[in-house]
């Protein structure tokens, strides 16, 4: 007898999230993994001579001499740029994705994961309202157990900008789990927002990462190997 196919684990969860931001209010956008250099740089406040692009070791793509000079996306933050420029304020979304880093593989770090961004735009918006989003999103995802805590950061696109620490109880520990802030002006007016109106906060995740957190998988290279025990060792949920 044929096995029925299972859906992938990072499906599975992707759509978990979806649902529970979606009970928030949030809608699920979408943007191409092949990206402009400003999209992915420039307009997030990361020019070409910012230290920060060392942050990311890129894939750049051969372009032709006078061409924009394109990128696999290395954090879903562009869709940011583009959602506002086309939408404006006030919006509140997430924006699932692929995302590529240039960098060597080891049970923690691949050269594809996914990563999931958020991004909330209105008038008032205070840092309390990040960690009121982020904590039922926790609750909820990891446990009723679960609390957050956050950690003075940097990121080049908030100001001020946040590390993420969930709490778990049964291990007595704190895990990092996501970076987080209020969005950076610049920001808002590169997408054609106007600051002294608007505020707005964002954060983004690794789907691997929390996936790996919640079911104590010990290798993130487990979820591209193609081995299907992965997906049959998950129970699709109804989403």
């Amino acid at each position: 007898m044929k096995q029925l196919g299972r859906l992938h684990p990072i499906t599975i969860a992707v759509r978990e999230m979806a649902d529970i931001f979606g009970r928030m209010g949030f809608g699920v956008v979408q943007g191409p993994e092949l990206e402009t250099e400003w999209y992915n740089f420039d307009a997030l406040n990361i020019p070409g001579d910012h230290p920060s692009r060392d942050m990311w070791d890129t894939f750049w793509i051969h372009t032709k001499e006078g061409e924009e000079r394109k990128v696999l996306r290395t954090h879903t933050s562009p869709v940011q740029i583009r959602w506002l420029e086309k939408h404006g304020a006030p919006t509140r979304i997430i924006v699932p994705g692929k995302v590529f880093r240039n960098e060597a593989t080891d049970a923690t770090h691949e050269a594809q994961f996914y990563q999931l961004e958020g991004l909330v735009v209105d008038t008032a918006v205070t840092l309390a309202h990040l960690k009121g989003t982020l904590d039922r999103f926790c609750r909820e995802y990891f446990g009723n157990d679960a609390k957050i805590r956050l950690r003075p950061s940097f990121f080049p696109f908030t100001e001020p900008s946040v590390e993420v620490d969930v709490w778990f109880p049964v291990e007595q520990k704190w895990l990092e789990v996501m970076g987080a802030g209020m969005v950076h002006p610049k920001v808002l007016r590169n997408a054609d927002i106007d600051a002294t109106k608007y505020q707005g906060f964002a954060f983004g995740l690794g789907v691997e990462r929390f996936i790996m957190i919640k079911y104590g998988i010990p290798d993130v290279r487990l979820f591209h190997s193609g081995d299907i025990r992965l997906n049959y060792a998950f129970d699709e949920k109804p989403l």
